[in-house]
């Protein structure tokens, strides 16, 4: 009762978020719907559009379901992650609970609701979260009856192969779990399904670029421009600096030392979470070995695990007799943790900047749909393309106004070595103003340039919001 009536209440106040704050997709799922976009019109999905995001299969299926809503589609895919996040926080109670106890997981469960980086991804619609939530629900399946539903579990490794190329390894591990007691047979088809995540990766690669590695050379290629490789040798660093962001100084702590205390007292409930660790954190090092981005979402999986080990440090008396003198002195000392846990939160938590960044999120998006709506800048639009300061605002720019890749063009690809745009000549320029505005849309990388964000010679002023202008030349 006490789990339903918990969920029920986080699923209220997820709606009421929805509603209060309008969020839409990030930079990488606003591309999803626009390639799910091309797809159903049978157009060559822009793969290889400036500075693109690398492409994820099964969001591209999922923005073609979409795609359909039209200006619906957006919220839609927001309103589907913050769902994927309520699925993904039963799923670390169901983990927790099932390799420990009820009261573990739902102090994982906590901790991870009050990680304040997750829910913010969801509320921008990024693909981490339901990618998250389909692992650690085949983790939870896998852990309640070993092998016995292998092709459930690889199924859902499946999709997780098509959303993020982790799951390939998760995958693959998995298979050598089962080989041993498997036939032949079940062998091979256990292997074809695990091997479903990366040969639909290379085939959508192959058949959209000729390139059946593209998503790898451009993943390099984009994170040596944005100068996010950081190479094997920052792997260590960022891995601590990645955690410690995610998951908080005192949560990395106490897993750590619940980590010990489930290897001591319950060494074969400890093994699904660290084997969850040890592949994430494996992952994230060959993802800095291969020269790609180093950022942290890289190492959501390995965060949740250290949630779950802290909530053992937190609650894991409750695997302990009653009566022992170890549970009330361990049970004594996670409250004192607990207690000293919701003070550093309280004193460090900024609530007033949350509430900004997620009101920016709506905002902003409003008053770019206000500019490009006003009827000069409609009529403008027939004579060339929509110019942006850089990259960042051109799939929601293209989304807006149905426009393809050579539609809107950043102004900071004018300077590029590699397929440069031409200048402005005809058009719409669009400006950025507003400091928030300016430090997330226009001056993001070191390669962006202030005299991207100003007018070029010849364009009048059409219309103006509370982020944005826009300038004619018609």
């Amino acid at each position: 009762m006490l789990e339903k009536l918990s969920l029920g209440v986080l699923a209220l106040a997820a709606l009421v978020g929805f509603v209060v704050y309008p969020t839409y997709p990030n930079y990488d799922s606003y591309y999803s719907l626009l390639w799910g976009r091309e797809l159903l019109d049978f157009e060559r999905l822009s793969f290889t559009a400036y500075r693109a995001p690398t492409e994820h299969p099964l969001a591209i299926a999922f923005g073609a379901l979409l795609a359909p809503l039209g200006d619906g589609a957006d919220r839609t895919m927001v309103a589907c992650a913050v769902i994927s996040f309520l699925v993904l926080v039963a799923g670390i109670y169901a983990l927790g609970k099932t390799a420990f106890t009820p009261l573990v997981g739902f102090a994982a469960a906590a901790l991870l609701v009050t990680r304040f980086d997750f829910p913010f991804l969801a509320a921008r619609g990024y693909i981490d979260i339901p990618y998250l939530a389909v692992v650690i629900w085949a983790a939870v399946i896998e852990l309640r009856a070993p092998r016995r539903h292998p092709v459930l579990v690889l199924g859902l490794l499946a999709a997780a192969g098509l959303m993020r190329p982790e799951a390939w390894l998760l995958a693959g591990v998995y298979w050598l779990w089962l080989v041993p007691r498997a036939s032949w047979k079940q062998r091979f088809v256990y292997a074809a399904l695990a091997a479903i995540g990366p040969v639909v990766w290379v085939g959508v690669d192959f058949a959209v670029t000729g390139n059946p590695l593209y998503s790898l050379t451009g993943t390099q290629d984009l994170a040596e421009e944005l100068g996010r490789n950081k190479g094997g040798a920052a792997v260590p660093a960022a891995l601590y600096a990645f955690l410690v962001k995610l998951a908080k100084f005192p949560v990395v702590v106490a897993g750590a030392i619940g980590l010990a205390l489930a290897v001591v007292l319950t060494p074969r409930r400890a093994v699904m979470p660290l084997v969850l660790f040890a592949i994430g954190a494996g992952t994230f090092a060959l993802v800095g070995l291969a020269g790609l981005s180093v950022i942290d979402r890289y190492l959501l999986v390995p965060s949740l695990c250290v949630m779950l080990f802290a909530a053992v440090f937190i609650a894991g008396w409750t695997m302990l007799e009653p009566g022992s003198g170890w549970r009330g002195a361990w049970m004594t000392g996670a409250a004192a943790v607990v207690i000293f846990g919701i003070v550093f939160t309280a004193t460090r938590v900024n609530l007033v900047q949350l509430r900004n960044e997620l009101q920016f999120r709506g905002d902003s998006h409003a008053a770019l749909e206000r500019v490009l709506h006003d009827p000069a800048v409609k009529r403008a639009l027939r004579c060339g393309p929509v110019y942006v300061p850089n990259h960042k605002l051109i799939p929601d720019v293209r989304w807006i106004l149905d426009r393809p890749m050579t539609g809107v063009l950043a102004r900071s690809n004018v300077r590029s070595e590699k397929n440069p745009a031409p200048p402005p000549s005809r058009g719409v320029v669009l400006l950025v103003h507003n400091r928030p505005a300016l430090f997330k849309q226009a001056w993001v990388t070191p390669q962006d340039e202030t005299a991207d964000n100003y007018p070029p010679k010849g364009y009048d002023r059409a219309a103006t919001s509370r982020y944005y202008a826009a300038y004619v030349n018609c």
